[in-house]
């Protein structure tokens, strides 16, 4: 199911029945959610919670440290550009009763049901989702007052209950030097949680926390840790189980939908360029130097010293060039002439013509597909003799350091990018490249798409007026 070009569709939401379940903004998603929805509200939600954890991640990935002011401004701003405004309402603590409160929490909670369909079906996919939901609850978690806190645990039979005063009062130097980063100030202002000690062991191990008859006293900033613990116990329980009941599943539509979730484009829609002066392709090879992200520079050098590139490659760089604004014409101009290099022009018309015209939707189903996105081409497979795929994935390191040193980046700048592309952070490696090619500006947003590559760059490159 191609979802690069979908459209917002009004619903008409009917708040659950069962609103109990909606009634906090924090939750284990213990419940299974009881409505019935239709396959278009479906989808969207699923595409909007994957672009919200992708947030998430590119957020940290940036360099700001999690949950720091720097991070949730960047978080808020990327849902706010992204028409995602119901996730920021979550991230603000508020737990309002009005009715886009509870749209809010209940697109929240039948939107993790649906990844746990779509993400138990590989341990890559698990361990990707859990990660990112863990950020989400300590996210929302973050938010919460005591009152809210209170709520929560009463909501999941928690036994945590703050010490009393007296309690506190009793205990105030032994918790000021045993709990880290608490003041005696801090201690008073505080509510500490009675926690038996096996729930933190994370804060026990790192000496954070008093410990007495076997219990842990945990500040309520730290009470997150063990809430972490029986979430990620349960959600990892739940998508085992999930990946089990997986055959009953017997919907095609469902199936598409849900295997390629993971590669669904969650960014700007690329089909025909906007560039309202088109572009010649004379200019190809400048453009290839100077406004190429480094997958279509690869296929471009390909391309013109082999006279020729294999499927998978025609098909990736020609929908790439379609978008950036070639006509049709100058389109198959272009491929022809650099074909009938190697070939004759019956060879051409016989062999590949059909091709070319198909990425234009002009034969077959006539339809106008859109180009490949980063996480499409970085989750293809590349097969001997190809030049497709994402370099910062399919080189070998030798290679991609050799490219890059090729290409006049620093070596300190090499080390960056490597370091990223090794540690399998591929986009943030692409957009890296990016501000070390563009003398340190940075693109509009994490490179997520070949075409906003190639967008950004053309737009530094303008002069600006003054």
């Amino acid at each position: 199911m191609d979802t690069t070009a979908r459209r917002r569709r009004a619903h008409t939401v009917v708040v659950s029945p069962h609103s109990e379940l909606y009634n906090h903004d924090v939750t284990f998603y213990k419940v299974f959610p009881l409505e019935t929805i239709n396959l278009t509200e479906f989808e969207e939600l699923a595409i909007d919670r994957v672009h919200m954890l992708r947030i998430l991640e590119q957020a940290t990935l940036k360099g700001f440290k999690m949950l720091s002011d720097e991070w949730k401004h960047c978080v808020r701003e990327d849902l706010v550009k992204n028409n995602l405004k119901k996730y920021v309402r979550l991230m603000n603590g508020i737990n309002g009763q009005s009715e886009l409160d509870i749209q809010a929490r209940r697109a929240d909670h039948i939107s993790h049901y649906i990844l746990k369909l779509a993400y138990c079906r590989s341990e890559d996919l698990r361990r990707w989702f859990l990660t990112r939901e863990l950020e989400w609850f300590r996210t929302k978690f973050s938010a919460q007052n005591s009152q809210a806190i209170l709520k929560f645990l009463n909501n999941n039979n928690l036994n945590y209950t703050p010490i009393s005063l007296q309690e506190k009062s009793e205990l105030q130097e032994e918790l000021t030097v045993s709990t880290i980063g608490m003041s005696a100030e801090g201690v008073t202002t505080s509510d500490f949680y009675k926690v038996p000690f096996l729930e933190v062991l994370p804060l026990v191990s790192n000496r954070k926390v008093y410990l007495k008859d076997g219990y842990a006293y945990v500040p309520m900033k730290d009470l997150v840790v063990c809430l972490l613990s029986k979430f990620r116990s349960a959600l990892s329980e739940s998508l085992n189980s999930f990946y089990h009941k997986l055959p009953l599943i017997d919907d095609d539509r469902l199936g598409d939908l849900l295997c390629n979730l993971h590669l669904s484009y969650t960014g700007k829609s690329y089909t025909l360029g906007a560039n309202k002066e088109g572009v010649n392709p004379a200019d190809l090879d400048h453009y290839a130097r100077t406004h190429y992200p480094l997958c279509m520079k690869h296929l471009h050098e390909a391309l013109r010293a082999n006279h020729h590139l294999k499927h998978n490659g025609r098909l990736i760089y020609g929908l790439f060039l379609k978008a950036i604004g070639l006509s049709y014409e100058l389109f198959l101009e272009f491929w022809r002439e650099e074909f009938t290099r190697i070939m004759d022009n019956d060879k051409f018309n016989k062999s590949y013509l059909y091709n070319f015209n198909h990425q234009w939707g002009k034969v077959g189903r006539m339809v106008d597909y859109s180009p490949y996105n980063c996480m499409k081409i970085i989750m293809g497979n590349v097969g001997p003799g190809e030049s497709h795929g994402c370099p910062f994935k399919h080189f070998e390191a030798s290679l991609l350091k050799s490219k890059l040193v090729e290409y006049g980046l620093s070596a300190d700048a090499v080390n960056e990018i490597m370091s990223l592309s090794t540690g399998g952070h591929y986009q943030l490696a692409c957009t890296k490249y990016f501000e070390h090619t563009h003398a340190g500006a940075q693109p509009s947003n994490t490179i997520n798409h070949p075409n906003q590559y190639f967008d950004d760059s053309m737009k530094l490159a303008k002069p600006k007026v003054n």
